[in-house]
């Protein structure tokens, strides 16, 4: 089974917040399960960007890889392009991450197909 990286792991790798971790974790997880369903469903990136609303080439961009100044939102209009739902669930952060200061608790990604 492969491990997965937490947040606060790769906002210390990358030197960036742990509020900016998660957010790169959920981007990251939200844009594969994008992949995947496109993949599914035999679609090109102009299809996704047209059903999307946005620019075929930030589509490309993003479902490349590329995480830089892509927003939340643009993540959210590619989801909802391929008939994905998104559900996000909070739970208590782990004692560690307390004793660090962290004031937010790690969220749990669960992404539905509809």
């Amino acid at each position: 089974m492969k491990k997965r990286t937490r947040s606060a792991e790769i906002s210390r790798m990358l030197g960036i917040s742990k509020a900016r971790g998660m957010e790169a974790v959920i981007k990251a997880d939200l844009i594969a399960a994008v992949t995947k369903a496109v993949d599914r469903l035999r679609l090109t990136h102009a299809d996704v960007a047209s059903r999307a609303g946005l620019p075929r080439s930030a589509v490309t961009g993003i479902l490349s890889g590329s995480l830089q100044r892509v927003t939340i939102d643009r993540v959210l209009r590619l989801v909802e392009a391929v008939g994905l739902t998104a559900e996000v669930r909070v739970r208590r952060a782990a004692r560690e991450s307390l004793r660090d200061g962290a004031a937010l608790s790690t969220p749990v990604r669960r992404i539905k197909s509809t």
